[in-house]
């Protein structure tokens, strides 16, 4: 199967996007394809002071010159996150009041509305967004578009995030880095000679969230066989068959290779599939997206700029890579599921350990939070402690032919240009080994380090990590550079 007949299977269990296409000096499609999926409809371009240059100018050009109606509106910043203060600037775009819009930009005393008054009515005098960006851009379009209670055009300036075509936009509101449930774009243009001539640290980014499909991967299947959320076979066959595939030439990423830089990009876009059709982020991120999280949540820089998404998640990756190298280790067929569910922790207990460890973080709720909704009793623990000691030997074998090691992932990384050390990004191994305790609780999607806690050996998997001579000997830490 190609390219072709991969994107063409792909579409038919996409549940919002309908159009996807790549490749090279495609960019003259963009009238076409706004015309087809929204005709007689105006358009308003959602570019920022980078993207427009490399790519919004010229598909304004395209769009007037095809006589489409077209506004444009350029966020006049240098760096910033997908932050709620973005998420109303842009729905005053689509209101049609620019003006208002730039004051959200621009307020040093904005203060947030909440998310439920964001909505308006359906209209067809709303201009349609096309985004002209990366992540950032297209998950302030995504959610603004539903908002307004239509859909958008996404044209994609670099092979960098999963986020193009994903169900759900990941966006910081009340401190809290959250997934709103919102549309994928309905058409998707990316013109492989744009991907490429994007900043190389943005396609290595996009390596490493690509990558960070690995780990995630392994995570879903331990949530299966817990039962908490079982594997949807549509979703699974759109990724995971070519997912080793995808990532399989990062020298020719590192050599900026159109064909190769391609490759990710439909990687990437097929992750976004798969959330469609689960509609759900559980095929493409567990534990590694959540260090990202956490460092977005605590306002995290590195010489005073923040990090992309893609860059903290490679560390986040490397380190759930890591955890599994140790993870096998153990021999989970001796775990003794009635010693397991004698041990466990009530529910009140679990609350009182999530209040203390996130006492001092932006979101101090958020470990209650997702606890209480992913709590197990111990009933529930024996049997999932039963059902792992069961089928340990054969399930261990599964796992191990989705995962790579951390060595093989970090060689991959180092050849693409992904940070292959926490302080690559700013972060010592010392502070990684301290967010583990908020990892495990901020969401409560089912992980692996929650199968180690019940089965009692989460201290000693986490901190195997950071011994001498293994993965982030924390002996060893690196200066930053």
């Amino acid at each position: 199967m190609d390219s072709k007949e991969r994107i063409a299977a792909a579409l038919k269990v996409a549940t919002d996007t309908k159009v996807f296409e790549m490749g090279q000096g495609i960019l003259p499609k963009v009238p076409e394809v706004f015309q087809q999926l929204f005709p007689g409809r105006k358009a308003v371009i959602i570019a920022d002071i980078n993207t427009w240059p490399a790519c919004g100018e010229a598909v304004y050009a395209l769009m007037t010159g095809a006589g489409i109606p077209t506004e444009k509106y350029i966020i006049d910043k240098e760096e910033f996150h997908a932050e709620w203060r973005y998420i109303e600037m842009a729905d005053k775009i689509l209101d049609g009041d620019m003006a208002a819009a730039k004051r959200i930009e621009d307020d040093p005393d904005y203060t947030e509305t909440p998310a439920e008054k964001c909505f308006r009515e359906a209209s067809d005098a709303y201009p349609i967004a096309v985004s002209v960006g990366a992540g950032v851009i297209n998950d302030i379009c995504k959610l603004t578009s539903h908002h307004h209670r239509q859909g958008y055009l996404c044209v994609a300036t670099a092979a960098s995030v999963d986020g193009f075509s994903s169900f759900g936009a990941s966006i910081t509101y009340q401190n809290a880095k959250q997934t709103f449930e919102c549309p994928a774009p309905t058409g998707i243009i990316a013109d492989v000679d744009v991907l490429v001539a994007a900043p190389r640290w943005m396609v290595a980014s996009g390596y490493a969230d690509l990558a960070a499909k690995v780990p995630a991967g392994a995570e879903w299947m331990i949530a299966d066989l817990m039962g908490t959320e079982p594997i949807i076979p549509a979703a699974w066959d759109v990724l995971y068959p070519n997912l080793h595939k995808y990532l399989g030439n990062p020298e020719g990423i590192a050599a900026l290779d159109p064909q190769a830089v391609a490759d990710i990009f439909e990687g990437l876009t097929m992750s976004g599939f798969a959330m469609q059709a689960a509609r759900s982020s559980r095929p493409a991120s567990c534990c590694e997206h959540l260090f990202s999280h956490i460092l977005d949540m605590t306002h995290h820089r590195f010489h005073g700029k923040l990090q992309s998404h893609g860059i903290q998640v490679a560390v986040g990756t490397l380190t759930m890579c890591a955890v599994f190298d140790e993870f096998f280790r153990f021999d989970l067929s001796k775990l003794d599921p009635d010693a397991c569910a004698a041990a466990w922790p009530t529910i009140d207990q679990e609350q009182m350990r999530a209040i203390e460890i996130f006492r001092t973080f932006p979101a101090p709720k958020l470990g209650y939070t997702e606890i209480t909704k992913k709590y197990n009793d111990a009933r529930t623990v024996r049997e999932q402690v039963a059902k792992v000691k069961e089928v340990w030997p054969a399930f261990k074998q599964k796992l191990q032919a989705q995962l790579w090691s951390f060595e093989k992932m970090r060689k991959c990384f180092g050849i693409v240009g992904a940070p292959t050390d926490p302080s690559d990004i700013g972060v010592t191994r010392h502070m990684l080994h301290d967010m583990f305790e908020r990892v495990q609780l901020m969401r409560w999607r089912f992980n692996v380090l929650d199968l180690a806690k019940r089965g009692r050996f989460y201290d000693e998997l986490v901190n195997a990590v950071f011994l001498p001579g293994h993965a982030w000997d924390i002996n060893e830490e690196q200066p930053f550079k």
